[in-house]
């Protein structure tokens, strides 16, 4: 079927503003805690005071002589939820066996939910709740890793969609003991927080036939509705799931969190509206970045090349679920090495299960792996860029794949001449300013471009009014969901992104997949082309019914400016006017993209990154500050440059916040997280993040997806924290290990 840009369109390729923007600054854009519902009663969450044990009694009366106050529900006096952990079970869950919130007097993490305190004001409700009492039969915890070690084990059942580490390929034990250059070291990380802008909440809108929509925080309303409909006995037709507005996630929001089943949980128990927000410090309760241990053994001849890699990784997860990460499967591939050794173990302790955080895995095990070859770099007297250089690989070792494509040379070079890389003395402490040390450091980045592992749906729909309406029960959280499916649509009509309307986030629209892993862009998006295609076949065929339409082909239309030009008739036609020739009021088509089955088996796709960093570390006070960063990231193609720009600049200040101030920390005594706020748990603020320079490298690649796209949710954070942690050493001579690089590590 040909196409025709019209000059007013605003597709694929353009720097096209949010078109949910507007909403979101004029404060109409409605998040989960905003929406309205009758009747509504407002619920506060109690926290168990303890890490591991049994609730031996809980006394509720005071809250309940509270005015207003008008439930307290807890493990003894809960509806009926479902019996069995499979039922608890979410679309991403790991292994094992899922929390389930109020089941029972068992408590298995720090600040676990054991009541929930309804009142008629907030007010009321979080007043109840400060007077809830429990006492415990208090049990046994182990929360540190460093102690368990001991304890480490590699986990039966594989999670998912995370692949292990691959099989041992040459003898990396004897050409590391054979190879003339080499470095050991062990690195660490600490547990990092979710801390999105929206605070996990939920409005459960009870109706009087017994249906209930939830109004969630969530990125994936469907993935909610399920768990919901199995674990509280509804019936899915009774459960509708809307999440139109997710402030903030990148993997907090894959799984149901317990305040969604705490809400409707309520909401059942009380046949009433029912609206639960957790405070910020509860937010620390809900899921992390798992703290980790991993060694990395890196040896070269002296020309550079590589002989051998070794990275074990050690990680926490709950005792109740074996959560996993691709952690050191990066170390196989991202160069050229004939002698490969990886593994990656898990550690029960007695926390929350950790959850994905942006780059899951690859943030953690990207900082070893190239921390380690900048010490490999100074250790062969090498520049750290000819370094990765020497050892540049196009396909993967891993799978023994062919990559789709591969433009991480040319991130390498525009992102040295950007930041003016040649011109750094390679001597550590050898650059300066005034009474600051001055550090340049490199590294590089690696992300799986995937599509979704299961369909994704999308309806396109032309309307009476003239408008094009793209449907999709997909989620935005910040990524600009919305407005690059408008661009897709728009370029497939040749009209302008503002007549179009895209409604995602509920889960009676089209089947998606939760929304991670960096795979939205790639599936939906080709949903929606796939869905504008399939329309525009029902319009050509509608159109046969004009005057002079008969025999009319697909070839000989073109679509542009809300209209098809017909070279049978010799004149622009509005659809609307094809449709009521026709007798319709609306023409719809669902478009469905499957997952690459067959080409996974063929080759497979990454992308991949340049990360330039300088730090300025002042000499006598050790305060360290990031003036700049240069990311040159390869990722297929781009569908929008503006809203792509904001991905990559997000995951670099993420990076930063991984590299210098975010570190939860507990009080292994007692089992408890101590900085549950934003005074004591550090995160960026304006004043720590510098100039952030992003370039998108050209890398046409038709093989990855349907549309050439490799997805940015990922890629713009994983590198970030080597980066910055090897600028550190070359302006210091201090090499930190242990993240985040704070002060008392750099002057010790």
């Amino acid at each position: 079927m040909a196409d025709n840009m019209a000059n007013t369109t605003s597709g694929i390729g353009q720097p096209v503003s949010r078109i949910d923007g507007p909403l979101k600054v004029s404060g109409r854009a409605k998040y989960a805690a905003e929406y309205d519902a009758p009747d509504l009663l407002h619920a506060v969450v109690v926290n168990a005071t303890i890490t591991r044990g049994r609730i031996r009694s809980i006394d509720a009366s005071a809250a309940l002589a509270l005015p207003g106050v008008i439930k307290v529900i807890t493990h003894e006096n809960r509806p009926h939820v479902a019996l069995f952990c499979l039922s608890y079970l979410d679309t991403v869950a790991p292994p094992g066996r899922p929390f389930k919130p109020l089941y029972d007097a068992e408590i298995l993490f720090d600040a676990q939910p054991i009541a929930v305190v309804l009142g008629e004001t907030y007010e009321a409700a979080r007043d109840g709740a400060a007077l809830v009492t429990a006492t415990y039969d208090v049990e046994r915890h182990h929360t540190d890793l460093t102690s368990r070690l001991d304890k480490a084990y590699r986990p039966l059942i594989p999670r998912l969609g995370i692949p292990r580490p691959p099989k041992p390929r040459g003898d990396a034990d004897a050409a590391f003991d054979a190879a003339p250059i080499k470095v050991e070291a062990t690195f660490s990380h600490a547990k990092e927080h979710h801390n999105p802008m929206e605070m996990f909440a939920t409005t459960a809108a009870w109706e009087t036939d017994g249906s209930i929509t939830v109004y969630d925080k969530t990125q994936g309303s469907q993935n909610v509705r399920l768990y919901l409909k199995n674990s509280l006995n509804l019936r899915m037709k009774h459960v509708r799931v809307v999440n139109a507005y997710v402030g903030g996630a990148f993997g907090s929001g894959l799984r149901p969190q317990h305040s969604v089943f705490l809400a409707v949980l309520a909401a059942k128990a009380t046949k009433r509206s029912v609206r639960l927000m957790l405070t910020r410090a509860q937010m620390f309760g809900l899921a992390y970045r798992p703290d980790t241990i991993h060694s990395v053994s890196l040896a070269c001849d002296a020309d550079g090349s590589l002989q051998a890699v070794r990275h074990f990784a050690t990680a926490t997860t709950s005792r109740h679920e074996n959560y996993q990460e691709v952690v050191v499967n990066w170390s196989g591939l991202l160069y050229a090495c004939e002698n490969v050794k990886t593994n990656h173990k898990l550690v029960k302790v007695d926390t929350v299960t950790p959850a994905d955080m942006r780059a899951p895995g690859a943030a953690i095990g990207v900082f070893g792996l190239e921390s380690a070859m900048d010490e490999l770099a100074y250790a062969a007297d090498l520049d750290p860029l000819a370094l990765r250089l020497r050892n540049y690989i196009d396909y993967d070792q891993n799978t023994k794949l062919e990559i789709t494509s591969k433009a991480l040379k040319s991130c390498y070079s525009q992102g040295a001449e950007r930041f003016g890389w040649s011109d750094r003395d390679p001597a550590p402490r050898s650059m300066r300013e005034g009474h600051e040390l001055v550090g340049w450091g490199i590294a590089g980045g690696v992300w799986a471009a995937e599509m979704a592992p299961l369909p994704a749906r999308a309806r396109a729909t032309w309307r009476a009014d003239g408008r094009l309406e793209i449907t999709a029960a997909a989620s935005d959280i910040g990524t600009g969901t919305y407005t690059i499916l408008a661009q897709i649509a728009a370029e497939a009509f040749g009209i302008r992104v503002d007549d179009i309307e895209v409604r995602i986030g509920d889960s009676t629209l089209p089947f998606n997949p939760v929304e991670g892993g960096s795979w939205m862009a790639a599936s939906t998006g080709a949903a929606v082309q796939k869905a504008c295609e399939k329309l525009k076949t029902a319009i050509v065929k509608a159109a046969r019914t004009l005057p002079g339409g008969d025999g009319l082909k697909g070839r000989d239309v073109i679509f542009a400016d809300g209209a098809i030009s017909l070279s049978a008739l010799g004149k622009p036609v509005a659809i609307t006017e094809v449709l009521r020739s026709a007798g319709h009021q609306e023409l719809a088509a669902v478009g469905t993209n499957l997952p690459n089955l067959l080409g996974g088996r063929k080759h497979v796709g990454y992308a991949h990154s340049a990360v330039f960093a300088e730090v300025r570390v002042d000499e006598t006070l050790g305060v360290l500050r990031v003036p700049r960063i240069v990311s040159a990231v390869g990722a297929g193609r781009i569908l929008n440059p503006k809203t792509a720009r904001s991905q990559i600049i997000g995951g670099v200040v993420m990076g930063i916040g991984q590299a210098l101030h975010e570190e939860a920390t507990t009080d292994h005594r007692l089992g408890r997280l101590m900085n549950r706020n934003f005074a004591e748990y550090h995160i960026p603020a304006h004043a720590d993040i510098g100039q952030i320079d992003v370039i998108f490298v050209d890398e046409p690649d038709p093989l990855v997806s349907p549309l050439g796209v490799k997805g940015l949710g990922e890629i713009g954070i994983v590198g970030v924290a080597a980066a910055v942690a090897n600028a550190v050493f070359h302006a210091t001579g201090k090499r930190v290990r242990d993240l985040p690089i704070t002060i008392d590590k750099i002057r010790t």
